[in-house]
């Protein structure tokens, strides 16, 4: 029989992936025996020695679904209410980092795909469960690698991921959300160069580390402009209408004004007002070597994530507006952003699958991602990649603040919808 998500979980739980240094193939081995003993061939691909990923494959046919999650988990820190790596089962819960981010998914994928197994599903395609390393780094030893040294072996029609927020309740109804997309990544690091000097006497210098706390003082005060997507504006509209905020034509300069009346939890409403904009956070300065030398060097690292039909140069004069030419602009890291149509047929079957799962009264809602997961990979190579959150009713909202912090913990519940999910969704698909 079939192990249930939640004894898959907390197995999954127990091994200690953390990203560093990883030992995610630890976590590929264990899947490995729960294939084999259900006759499921599988391949694990190393590109260095503990950074494993699974490929696991059933039924044969032309249509091929894509199961990703990753394996590998951010550390733990200090402050635990409970073993951080007990995996324990308890009051309805499994406990331990992972439980949410995304050890979660890959239990609920790979129960689904052994429950297909051993109910004799007649599936005329296949289902590709691929759980991956090096997600929380970045992805270049686990999805990254795939995608670029064994591309037909993740070769798929769709993928589901994770990506998506948690469900929220409004007016009675459990709001669903499927991520679509992901803004993109244009990192740069800002350079100050001056003169050095004697700090008894500054006015002889020329101070580097005061040009950069200026360029991010005007930073702070930047105000990107209103880039209005389809998706998010049918997402908007929608949360105006279940709350009764009448709005004639929802266009940019609309936007700011709605997000202050939607009356929805501060970090949601902050989230999607990401979803509308570029964001430029000035996360790391450095600069200066002594207490008393006037530096002639800094520098500051500023995490931008884009909009479509934003790029460097884009950035680039949006960021010469506020800053003196005198100060440096190096993109330390560039990735475009990266979408997958909700027009399309699968996308409508996600949604369908998710009433029948979650009930009738739940609606499915188009979001984007204002971070970033495996699926940009995925996307590169052409195929259509969905993130979900799925969780059931009465799932506790104060759960998802655990991700990436303390206390990480997901209920049975909502382990158990996202396999029924992914359950039913491939069998529909590959039926």
């Amino acid at each position: 029989m079939a192990l249930p998500p939640e004894k898959i979980l907390s197995d999954l739980i127990r091994i200690d992936s953390s990203n560093p240094p990883g030992n995610e193939t630890e976590v590929a081995l264990y899947l490995r025996d729960l294939f084999e003993k259900a006759g499921v061939t599988v391949e694990v691909i190393e590109p260095e020695k503990g950074r494993g990923s699974l490929l696991a494959r059933i039924g044969s046919g032309s249509k091929k679904l894509l199961y990703l999650s990753h394996s590998d988990v951010v550390p733990v820190g200090e402050g635990w209410d409970f073993e951080p790596f007990s995996g324990e089962i308890r009051d309805g819960f499994i406990h331990g980092r992972g439980a949410l981010d995304c050890k979660d998914l890959m239990a609920a994928q790979v129960s689904a795909a052994l429950q297909l197994i051993e109910e004799g599903a007649a599936l005329r395609g296949e289902l590709i469960i691929a759980a991956t390393a090096d997600e929380e780094m970045g992805g270049r030893l686990g999805a990254g690698y795939l995608t670029d040294k064994f591309t037909d072996l993740v070769d798929a029609d769709y993928a589901i991921n994770e990506g998506a927020d948690h469900p929220i309740v409004l007016n009675g109804r459990m709001l669903y959300f499927l991520q679509v997309g992901e803004k993109g990544t244009a990192w740069c690091r800002l350079k100050a160069h001056g003169t050095s000097g004697h700090g008894s006497i500054p006015t002889l210098a020329d101070n580097a580390v005061v040009k950069i706390s200026r360029a991010v003082s005007r930073l702070n005060n930047y105000r990107a402009e209103v880039v209005l997507i389809p998706e998010v504006e049918k997402l908007l509209g929608n949360l105006a209408e279940l709350c009764s905020i009448k709005i004639d034509s929802l266009g940019p300069d609309q936007v700011d004004a709605l997000l202050e009346e939607l009356p929805l939890e501060k970090s949601f409403v902050e989230s999607l007002r990401s979803m509308t904009r570029m964001t430029v956070s000035p996360n790391m300065i450095s600069g200066g070597t002594k207490t008393n030398i006037v530096p002639d060097y800094c520098e500051a690292d500023i995490d931008i994530r884009i909009m479509p039909g934003q790029d460097c140069d884009y950035v680039e004069s949006e960021l010469r507006l506020i800053i003196s030419r005198d100060i440096e602009i190096e993109f330390t890291e560039y990735r475009a952003p990266t979408f997958s149509s909700s027009q399309k047929p699968f996308y409508k079957l996600m949604e369908e699958v998710t009433l029948e799962v979650a009930g009738s009264n739940s609606l499915c809602l188009p979001i984007i991602s204002a971070g970033s997961t495996d699926s940009k990979f995925i996307r590169g190579t052409g195929i259509p990649a969905y993130g979900i959150g799925h969780m059931a009713e009465g799932f506790d909202p104060q759960a998802r603040t655990t991700v990436h912090g303390r206390n990480e913990r997901i209920d049975i519940a909502s382990l158990h919808l996202k396999t029924a999910f992914l359950k039913e969704l491939a069998r529909r698909y590959l039926r």
